[in-house]
């Protein structure tokens, strides 16, 4: 990814609300669980999860597990006691898996302290499918997050990749 998508994209994130029609789309599309881990997610998170949405519709997909996989697929930033990354560590994130991956796994095994962004981070992807479970999410739906996080290329994730990798 280039330097100038990651600005494009840091910049939608902070500039990024939530219309009043997308919060009523989150409300009709998914369970009071999946609903719930969607509110819990930082407002650039919610946008950037909504873009991810829009694009797979505009794509023509209207396979309602996946659109429900898109909106709630960074459901796993969020810590378990609440706390969310903030957005500044998304940089060092993007630097550090770029040109030290060695150093971002150390610090996401630790992930104590002010380490404690790096190990939600490196475990989202799986934390996600683990949260949809505990909210009682469909398997199948719980099946795409966890294809997802193995990156396990099939008819579900593979047009969850493609969104993700467009915002």
């Amino acid at each position: 990814m280039s330097l100038l998508y990651r600005l494009r994209q840091f910049f939608a994130a902070v500039g990024g609300g939530i219309s009043l029609d997308e919060r009523v789309l989150a409300v009709q599309l998914l369970d009071p669980g999946e609903l719930h881990l969607f509110e819990r997610m930082p407002r650039f998170d919610q946008r950037h999860c909504l873009d991810v949405y829009h694009t797979l519709t505009r794509a023509g997909h209207d396979d309602s597990l996946l659109l429900r996989a898109a909106l709630i697929h960074d459901c796993g930033k969020v810590a378990d006691d609440g706390r969310t990354i903030p957005l500044l560590y998304y940089g060092l994130f993007v630097v550090m898996k770029r040109f030290a991956p060695a150093l971002y796994r150390r610090a996401a095994g630790d992930g104590r302290g002010p380490l404690w962004p790096f190990g939600v981070h490196a475990a989202h992807e799986r934390r996600a499918a683990q949260l949809a479970e505990m909210v009682g999410s469909p398997p199948e739906l719980v099946t795409i997050l966890c294809d997802y996080a193995e990156r396990r290329v099939n008819e579900r994730t593979a047009p969850l990749i493609w969104a993700d990798e467009r915002n």
